[in-house]
């Protein structure tokens, strides 16, 4: 089933013993437009610590009440190792999590390494791995290929695989004012450093 990201901020994360806290924001794969992290900010009884959960934590979320369930304790959050969620999450960060909670890695080197001879200590190298943040998206400005249409409002995600499917724009005052639903397939590139997503196709064509 579809569901709005926008809503699903402020989610309960529940661990098996107990609440763990409230979900901050939500990091996902640009390449891929899949939700990767849950940013889980835990609230008083940990300092307000911000965490990253991965889906693959997560039972049947009851989406309802806003409460997602996770196969995780306290103590192994607290125990857990220290990502800066202000900064981007570099794959160093990601294999130390994901080695720590025994996560499935959802990153793979094609073609694989062949065997060779180390004789001096390896270079550690930090690698993009295109996380995004939800919540930044959400104030990115959309372009077709002929002029600016208007705004991101939400992120739309498939709950079955956590896919966003979906961006919501607001259009302003050129198409009534109304929301449009656009597929994420049609997004031909993301400007970073302008803050603004442009699709494939021309302001006629939408």
């Amino acid at each position: 089933m579809l569901r709005s990201l926008n809503t699903l901020f402020g989610s309960v994360i529940q661990a098996v013993d107990g609440e763990l806290g409230h979900v901050h924001d939500f990091l996902f794969d640009e390449r891929g437009w899949t939700v990767r992290y849950i940013v889980v900010e835990t609230g008083s009884w940990f300092s307000s610590r911000q965490v990253l959960v991965s889906p693959a934590a997560a039972s049947q979320p009851d989406w309802e009440r806003r409460v997602v369930p996770v196969s995780l304790t306290q103590e192994q959050v607290r125990n857990s190792p220290d990502v800066d969620t202000e900064q981007p999450v570099s794959r160093q960060q990601e294999i130390a999590v994901s080695e720590y909670y025994g996560w499935p890695a959802y990153w793979s080197i094609e073609p694989p390494l062949a065997p060779v001879l180390v004789t001096e200590r390896p270079v550690v190298v930090e690698v993009d791995t295109h996380l995004r943040s939800a919540r930044e998206v959400m104030t990115y400005s959309v372009d077709a290929t002929d002029r600016e249409m208007g705004h991101i409002d939400d992120l739309i995600m498939d709950d079955a695989n956590w896919f966003i499917r979906y961006l919501v724009a607001g259009t302003g005052s050129w198409f009534r004012g109304q929301k449009l639903l656009l597929a994420t397939r049609w997004v031909s590139s993301i400007v970073w450093a302008e803050s603004r997503v442009v699709l494939a196709q021309s302001h006629d064509q939408l």
